[in-house]
């Protein structure tokens, strides 16, 4: 680390910590040459995941997006938000464990859709038929029966 005072190159950690936020590692500095003491902070950089959306085109993932449209579908359930954000987190980090940086939306959606199923039948519904985009009420019953049918195989095991 260069001091910022005489450009020296060499300095030495006196004091290291986190940060109050936990998001960074404090560093306390002395340089060896001129004595000045300084602070520096060292941040994991993230690669930002990039959604690919039906059209092509491409735009950062933007987890308060998916939050909302699950907030959407739960309205009215008794699923608390921080069930919600827990999901949405948990949809991020299988993202970023899977080192892809470009992902489908398609495929946040069915990702989504697998936890919602878990959580409440009728939130699932509610997204499914926005996400997969219900024309008609025949799709809308083939949604219905296809949960029927994993409800009653789950019931019956």
């Amino acid at each position: 680390m260069k001091c910022p005072f005489c450009q020296n190159p060499d300095t030495k950690v006196v004091d290291s910590r986190s940060s109050e936020s936990n998001d960074a590692t404090r560093r306390r500095r002395e340089c060896l040459i001129c004595g000045q003491r300084f602070t520096t902070y060292e941040r994991i950089e993230e690669i930002s995941l990039v959604v690919i959306k039906k059209n092509g085109e491409r735009e950062i993932f933007n987890p308060s997006k998916l939050l909302n449209g699950l907030m959407r579908a739960c309205e009215k359930r008794n699923i608390s938000i921080e069930k919600l954000k827990s999901l949405v987190a948990d949809i991020e980090n299988e993202l970023r464990n899977q080192f892809k940086y470009e992902v489908p939306s398609k495929k946040i959606g069915e990702m989504a859709l697998k936890r919602l199923k878990d959580i409440d039948k009728v939130a699932y519904v509610r997204f499914a038929s926005v996400y997969r985009h219900f024309e008609n009420l025949d799709q809308f019953n083939r949604e219905l029966e296809k949960l029927q049918e994993n409800f009653q195989k789950e019931t019956d095991s």
